[in-house]
């Protein structure tokens, strides 16, 4: 399928090669499994290499907008549909604890999240539906979604047109970045987890 995406984008003007990767940069937002990173990589390949004469410059404002537009559309997702689900108590599988819980971290944390959801792999669907679910300032949300786009879309890009077309290294770029930032972010969970468990033993030593 990939390869059929891939082989269509050469065919394209270079009008609807920007469209085809605004979509890409969207749509990863809503529907996670979407290869969106290697068809803009593939995309900036013909910055040097194709026939189609598109831009650096227009490829990068293009796949940002697109990126922050998915973004915010799963923000207002998480804003309407968080608090209707909330109040209808549909989110049986979730205590109303966990959720306070998790909405007063995001309060916390959520803007840091935010500019560095670009960055950690699977999780840019989940930080843009509890950004909103957590009613963060949308100015300020969509501000550093696009901050967070732009930096994450200006390293591809850039790969894009040092690997050229080149779809296996490609693959094997993202595979061990992924990995890494997986395996970085499961050990400060765990370092978090663990510092929690000792200041609550802290706490019961010292009140008994």
């Amino acid at each position: 399928m990939l390869e059929d995406i891939i082989a269509y984008i050469s065919s394209l003007s270079p009008f609807w090669v920007y469209i085809t990767l605004f979509f890409f940069s969207f749509i990863e937002n809503v529907f996670p499994p979407s290869p969106s990173d290697v068809v803009v990589i593939f995309g900036a390949s013909l910055i040097t290499g194709g026939d189609q004469h598109i831009g650096f410059i227009p490829v990068l404002l293009i796949t940002s907008l697109g990126s922050s537009a998915g973004f915010m559309l799963m923000y207002y997702v998480g804003m309407t549909l968080g608090e209707k689900a909330v109040r209808h108590k549909k989110l049986k599988f979730i205590s109303p604890e966990s959720i306070a819980k998790t909405d007063e971290w995001f309060k916390k944390y959520g803007y840091k999240l935010i500019i560095f959801n670009r960055f950690m792999p699977g999780t840019r669907s989940v930080i843009s539906f509890f950004s909103g679910f957590s009613e963060l300032d949308a100015k300020k949300t969509f501000i550093y979604a696009t901050i967070s786009a732009f930096a994450w879309n200006v390293i591809i890009i850039w790969l894009g047109v040092i690997l050229g077309n080149n779809i296996e290294a490609i693959d094997k770029y993202l595979a061990i970045y992924s990995n890494a930032v997986i395996g970085l972010t499961l050990l400060v969970v765990l370092a978090i987890v663990i510092r929690q468990i000792l200041l609550k033993q802290k706490r019961q030593k010292s009140e008994s």
